[in-house]
């Protein structure tokens, strides 16, 4: 431990038996050796029993507080009584727990009852594709025998078509705006499946100048129900997220998923109305790059009338 210095007074040089000190007043004082080394060892006993008493103070305000002594036992309280619970709480415990009950059976039967549909809906698909390709090999082989017979084969007319309404309402006689509101083409762009017979033929030849359609094939079907395909429910455009939202509109009908509703609308199937109403009017996009002449023909290089098969590339501009 450092000690203080001594006073800036003390010496300045030590000799064999002789000490010199500096006075006040500059003169000299000679002391013998002896004296100052009993002085010195007098002060040095001073600052040690100063130090030791200081590190003592310090200890003993960081020494640990004593142990209390154990504080004795409580004595043991009297039980509170119990008190009842109303009989309007237990009934409401009871209802919860009733309809949580329930509410978790509910959810057990959904799941299994819908791990069965995928099955099921995983078969219809299977037998879909399985059958339109068999519709595709079986035109390709009449093509090879007409060609190796040196007969002509002609394809079964259509029996789908897809309009699209490429005009506006301005100088819109009264007869093709009706044909339009049946059609459901309110707006530009906007499109729907049509079934080919008789009437809807006439119909198309009305309204010919104000709309683009042709004959789609199954891509160009799928692309539209999948990418555009909005239902209607409850006279509400709703879009088409999950399969429960067809089968609750047209499970009475057969149809419970997307790829039963492709199919009947690409076959023309016995509940094709069904499924068209079922489906709001496709609204599309302007084609890329534009129209390029809707006055004109689609034979004249105009845009309107009937394009047939290439209307597929038509729809894949718009979607």
């Amino acid at each position: 431990v450092a000690i203080p210095s001594l006073p800036s007074s003390l010496v300045n040089a030590l000799t064999p038996g002789l000490i010199v000190l500096h006075g006040h007043e500059g003169k000299l004082f000679e002391l013998r050796f002896s004296l100052v080394l009993a002085w010195l060892t007098r002060v040095e006993m001073l600052w040690h029993s100063l130090y030791l008493s200081r590190m003592q103070t310090k200890h003993s305000f960081s020494k640990p507080a004593a142990a209390k002594p154990a504080a004795k036992a409580a004595a043991p309280k009297a039980a509170a009584p119990k008190v009842p619970v109303p009989e309007s709480i237990l009934k409401k415990r009871a209802r919860n727990d009733k309809l949580k009950a329930a509410q978790v059976q509910k959810q057990a039967e959904t799941k299994k009852a819908n791990k069965e549909k995928r099955k099921v809906i995983f078969k219809r698909a299977e037998k879909y594709v399985k059958e339109y390709q068999a519709t595709e090999r079986e035109a390709i082989r009449l093509k090879h025998v007409a060609r190796t017979t040196g007969q002509f084969y002609v394809p079964s007319e259509a029996k789908l078509a897809f309009v699209i309404r490429i005009r506006g309402i301005n100088g819109v006689s009264p007869k093709v705006r009706k044909v339009l509101q049946l059609f459901r083409l309110l707006q530009i762009n906007n499109g729907v499946f049509v079934q080919l017979n008789k009437a809807t033929i006439n119909m198309l030849r009305i309204v010919e100048p104000y709309i683009a359609y042709g004959y789609p094939n199954l891509k160009s079907v799928k692309e539209l129900v999948y990418k555009r395909g909005y239902a209607k429910v409850n006279h509400q455009r709703v879009p088409i997220t999950s399969n429960e939202i067809i089968e609750k509109a047209l499970g009475s009908k057969g149809i419970i998923c997307v790829e039963d509703l492709v199919h009947e609308i690409f076959t023309v199937g016995p509940n094709f109305k069904a499924a068209t109403n079922f489906l709001w009017p496709f609204k599309l996009s302007s084609p890329n790059g534009g129209w390029k002449a809707k006055l004109n023909h689609f034979i004249e290089g105009g845009d309107y009338g009937n394009r047939e098969e290439y209307l597929n590339a038509l729809i894949h501009s718009m979607v």
